[in-house]
């Protein structure tokens, strides 16, 4: 895609650092979002194997792209193979994965017992989730100063007003009001099904 789009050409190099803030900030909060999702609530979830790389084919690949994962009741997994060859690897790779999951081999099939959290496992849970919510609002704030930066670096450029920088500005505020807003969102969901399963 080119730099230039033909839409609003009167500001585009401005509107060039909104996109790529938003473009940052949405690769961001996805990061967040998987990090978020591998926290145990204490109910089998697909996703509590979403980190879950397996040793495959002489490459890393994702658990989805080996196995089909379901979740028959609220306290087990089953993860099925499509290459039954590769069921240890798969074993392993989520033995390995730091989910304090025990995989145990079943034929042709792995069953994962998701055991209950006790109380005091959910708040270091709910501990663990703040931090990494964190992690993303300070994220969200670096690639606002470097954004910033960008911005204000226009001054003075052919076409660039002051009114324009400003404008600018306003509108950053209001992207990084929006993907705070969204993280807070995210934590408070998520404290929610770690406290009140």
């Amino acid at each position: 895609m080119s730099q230039r789009s033909s839409s609003v050409c009167y500001n585009q190099p401005m509107t060039d650092a909104i996109n790529h803030f938003q473009q940052k900030i949405s690769k961001s909060y996805e990061h967040v979002l998987q990090d978020v999702r591998s926290l145990r609530t204490g109910r089998a979830s697909v996703q509590l194997l979403d980190p879950v790389r397996v040793e495959a084919y002489g490459t890393q690949m994702s658990l989805v792209e080996v196995a089909s994962v379901t979740a028959p009741d609220a306290t087990l997994l089953v993860v099925s193979p499509w290459d039954k060859s590769l069921i240890t690897s798969i074993e392993k790779a989520i033995a390995s994965a730091g989910l304090n999951l025990n995989p145990v081999v079943d034929g042709q099939i792995i069953r994962i017992a998701v055991p209950a959290l006790t109380q005091e496992r959910r708040q270091e849970m709910v501990k663990l989730l703040h931090q990494k919510i964190e992690s993303g609002r300070v994220t969200v704030r670096t690639i606002r100063t470097e954004t910033k930066q960008e911005i204000e670096e226009q001054k003075g450029g052919a076409g660039v007003s002051e009114d324009d920088i400003k404008l600018e500005l306003d509108e950053l505020d209001k992207e990084v009001k929006l993907a705070l807003t969204k993280l807070d969102e995210l934590q408070a969901q998520k404290e929610k099904e770690l406290l009140h399963v």
